[in-house]
């Protein structure tokens, strides 16, 4: 699993209820023939500052979301480092139609959500907002 490669490669590990055989991975690939898990790995590999829990990678997989459109990686590690420099440890950062609720002082996502998810919901347990 593609995955789980990538996690290794971040000395992270996927706790999974189900056994890998069992899990199916919802990536298509993309037109120059790299799944979602690829690009991925690409981008973050490229030395992005910020890390992704288990949680939030599976939501980017899940969703489909590419971070590498619009350079929303960079633009996301832009909006963490003017949220600590405000002194927040909480944040949410909006980058384009992507939310990223981000532990600052970790420097981790702990979660992502599409612009269909966000209408409705309250976002609590933060103390700040940067968009970009």
């Amino acid at each position: 699993m593609l995955l789980n490669e990538f996690m290794k490669l971040r000395g992270q590990q996927i706790i999974a209820n189900k056994p890998s055989s069992e899990v199916k991975n919802p990536a298509s690939e993309t037109p120059d023939g790299k799944t979602f898990a690829d690009t991925l790995k690409a981008k973050i590999e490229k030395g992005s500052a910020v890390e992704f829990s288990n949680h939030a990678l599976r939501r980017l997989d899940s969703r489909s979301v590419d971070i590498s459109e619009n350079d929303k990686l960079e633009r996301l590690n832009e909006g963490v480092k003017t949220a600590a420099e405000k002194g927040s440890s909480e944040a949410l950062v909006l980058v384009d139609s992507t939310a990223f609720i981000v532990n600052i002082p970790n420097n981790k996502v702990i979660t992502t959500m599409e612009l269909e998810e966000l209408k409705g919901n309250a976002f609590t347990n933060i103390d700040s907002t940067v968009i970009m």
